[in-house]
């Protein structure tokens, strides 16, 4: 039979946003830190990069990550502004009042009127304004 394809739990790094709080508030960093035991941690857990969310045995392999593409593209998408919920749902359409479905509003039923009036008086409206 075919392999069965698993998430890699092992690797997976903490989310942007998780690392965005980290760096706003020491509070919720240090929420983070103690709930790692050290003598699980490489190094006693005393070398850790806040925008990769790493832990690293030397100072000296600390520096030589920070030196890297990997952690200078985290930081680079650290830099943009991340997402908010209201924003994710606006993109979703919730939230956002359309109007009900297959209703006009006011000025383009003025537009689409089939007298001349209507268009003359819409029309009118703008120039008055």
């Amino acid at each position: 039979m075919g392999s069965i394809r698993r998430s890699k739990t092992k690797r997976r790094t903490r989310d942007l946003d998780q690392i965005t709080q980290d760096i706003l508030s020491p509070k919720h960093l240090h929420a983070h830190k103690i709930s790692k035991d050290p003598t699980d941690l490489p190094g006693l857990g005393n070398h850790y990069c806040v925008p990769c969310a790493k832990w690293f045995d030397t100072e000296h392999t600390l520096t030589a990550h920070q030196r890297g593409k990997n952690h200078k593209r985290r930081v680079r998408l650290l830099k943009e502004t991340p997402y908010s919920q209201r924003e994710a749902e606006a993109a979703r359409g919730l939230g956002v009042d359309n109007g009900a479905a297959g209703t006009k509003t006011a000025e383009e039923l003025l537009v689409l009127g089939t007298s001349g009036q209507a268009v003359a008086q819409a029309g009118d409206d703008e120039a008055g304004a």
